[in-house]
């Protein structure tokens, strides 16, 4: 092969196009959940991640006051939260006319037990769960470990997007 060595994990995509070489600059991305409740929605999220809600726009004391200003069809479109430490992707929450109908194709992973096995890893799910629901969010069920995989627990959030604790 021209053009350098062959890594590992690099594959062959569409002609010219490698996955796994290097890229641009991209370092960072925003989650996009299509809602009918922004707000609402951002609040509870930030209570399962430790985020946070940004400030108002300068010039307001508090979002609702913002909202105010605005066209009633555009009051409460939208809303976002980020991670404190700047680490974590911020979240983006904006209102759709339609309701959710299937399966998520993407979920988010919510990592409580990283690093645990066994009973103590299935106490800190079950442990995170209780909290989760007492946010609002269901218990779908509950996958036991096996000879291949730990423990893991498929929840619904508030709006009915599936995510997991694992």
């Amino acid at each position: 092969m021209t053009g350098g060595s062959v890594r590992g994990n690099d594959r062959q995509g569409p002609p010219g196009m490698r996955y796994g070489a290097p890229v641009s600059a991209i370092k960072k991305f925003q989650v996009t959940f299509d809602c009918a409740e922004p707000e609402r929605l951002a609040r509870f999220w930030c209570e399962v991640l430790g985020y946070v809600t940004p400030p108002p726009p300068e010039g307001f004391t508090t979002w609702d006051d913002f909202n105010r200003t605005l066209p009633p069809e555009k009051q409460g479109s939208w809303f976002a939260c980020s991670d404190p430490s700047g680490v974590g992707p911020r979240l983006y929450f904006q209102r759709v006319p339609e309701g959710k109908i299937v399966k998520n194709r993407v979920h988010l992973d919510v990592r409580v037990g990283t690093g645990l096995v066994g009973d103590e890893r299935l106490a800190t799910l079950e442990a995170e769960c209780a909290r989760l629901v007492a946010l609002g969010a269901t218990h779908v069920q509950t996958l036991y470990a096996d000879e291949e995989n730990e423990s893991c627990i498929p929840m619904l959030d508030i709006e009915g997007n599936e995510f997991c604790i694992d």
